[in-house]
């Protein structure tokens, strides 16, 4: 039992990086170390700002783990594209005013480098929710109108 684990265990773990090095694996990595360091930046301000990156966080990390051991094929019942392309959005759209309020009130070095990297986080999120937006993911075919044999 010892050896088929270990002899699984390379091909498991090939499978799981290789995920990584997709467009769509590297944008949830960049996703969650820029959540990491807006983290540290806002942990100096008031907590209230610190949970938005947190949560962000958290949902980066879950989406990558289900899209790296391909969860997303095993669980049908959930639409991964849109709960992705929506989780996205709304950061996007959080992190937008997050920042510009942080950005209007004006402080110490911290306050200013969070309200700029969270406008970062800003175009990142909304990239991510461009290359996801589920309708621009599909391929259209046209569908034959009549038969080949003529009208029945």
């Amino acid at each position: 039992m010892a050896d088929s684990e270990r002899l699984s265990a390379p091909g498991c773990w090939i499978a799981c990086t290789s995920f990584s090095r997709t467009q769509k694996g590297i944008l949830l990595l960049t996703e969650i170390i820029l959540c990491l360091v807006i983290l540290i930046c806002f942990s100096t301000l008031a907590s209230g700002y610190s949970s938005l990156s947190v949560i962000e966080m958290i949902l980066a990390t879950v989406f990558f783990v289900v899209y790296m051991c391909d969860v997303h094929t095993k669980i049908p019942f959930i639409n991964w594209p849109w709960s992705d392309f929506f989780r996205t959005l709304i950061a996007a759209i959080l992190y937008l005013i997050t920042s510009i309020v942080v950005l209007v009130q004006r402080g110490n070095h911290s306050k200013i480098t969070a309200g700029v990297l969270g406008l970062i986080a800003t175009c990142l999120f909304g990239y991510d929710a461009y290359i996801t937006f589920p309708f621009r993911q599909q391929r259209h075919t046209a569908a034959p109108t009549d038969p080949a044999d003529g009208p029945v």
